[in-house]
């Protein structure tokens, strides 16, 4: 196997947004910095939500201000509205990230909005970059696997978000699993509906390793086809609406598996550990990652 693998890096958001410890601004530009010297190309820098409900992501504008863009760089900034849409297209992100919850009861905690709704506003936001441009967009659908709410989620509730999302010309699709309740199977599933209705859009995959199934997933993921993969640094992570949410895919972990299987990723794996344990030691806690614990081989 000599094909790509694209990492996409969420030490800078998902990793720092469920953490007790608020990271000042010098710092979380610092981590991401450590994070594109150790090889990723393309991170999710900021999230623009209101930061008295997730106070971790403050500072989102100062964050993209301290970032030049630089040529072969793509910073994302995660968008749940309108309003966190006109912050992206104001602060120069090379990407935005729009978030539509798979449930019901999840979308009303985590964004104040149900699905349906959600689905409306990822379409104002596409035509609002068609009329007035803006970077490109792309799409996670969270809880894509499972809610902590509501319990399974239906593959069909998925697949119609998929396909709302390809008649609008959404051109990367993501499936999260937010909350770790996916399993190699229904990953290979979900990803088969997904190209049916979408077989022109780039499909990515987003996993937690909650109940340690994170690395299994991800294979099932590439065994599939995928080629696009989130990760972060550390293993660090959770959704701060999801009960018990823990860690992402350690980038670590997943870049040395594939290094193994011969994919190129463009990940220093060395470096990538050194990170990982840098900004633990800024959160006060032990890196998640099995890297971090038993290091490279051979």
């Amino acid at each position: 196997m000599t094909d790509t693998i694209e990492i996409v890096e969420m030490g800078a958001r998902d990793g720092l947004q469920n953490e007790k410890t608020i990271l000042d601004v010098a710092d979380k530009v610092a981590l991401i910095r450590r994070l594109e010297a150790a090889g990723a190309r393309r991170l999710e820098a900021v999230s623009f939500v209101n930061p008295r409900r997730v106070p971790q992501m403050a500072g989102a504008e100062e964050i993209m201000a301290a970032l030049p863009h630089e040529a072969g760089r793509v910073r994302v900034g995660l968008v749940l509205n309108e309003r966190g849409w006109d912050r992206a297209v104001a602060s120069g992100c090379d990407e935005a990230n729009v978030v539509v919850c798979a449930s019901d009861e999840f979308g009303i905690r985590n964004q104040g909005a149900s699905t349906a709704e959600q689905v409306e506003a990822m379409g104002a936001i596409v035509r609002r970059r068609r009329e007035g441009g803006g970077p490109p967009i792309t799409l996670t659908i969270s809880v894509a696997f499972g809610c902590p709410f509501e319990g399974d989620v239906p593959a069909g509730r998925v697949t119609e978000i998929v396909a709302a999302a390809a008649e609008l010309g959404v051109e990367e699709i993501s499936l999260a699993d937010t909350i770790g309740a996916a399993d190699p199977w229904a990953v290979r599933e979900r990803v088969r509906l997904a190209r049916a209705v979408a077989p022109d859009a780039r499909l990515r995959l987003h996993f937690h390793d909650t109940r340690g199934a994170g690395l299994a997933n991800a294979f099932a993921g590439v065994d599939a086809g995928v080629r696009i993969l989130d990760a972060s640094c550390g293993g660090l992570g959770g959704c701060p609406f999801a009960p018990a949410a823990t860690g992402n895919v350690a980038t670590e972990d997943l870049a040395w598996m594939l290094h193994r299987a011969g994919f190129q990723t463009g990940i220093d794996v060395e470096a990538m550990i050194a990170t990982g344990r840098w900004i633990s030691e800024k959160i006060g806690k032990a890196p998640a990652s099995a890297l971090s614990r038993a290091g490279v081989f051979p």
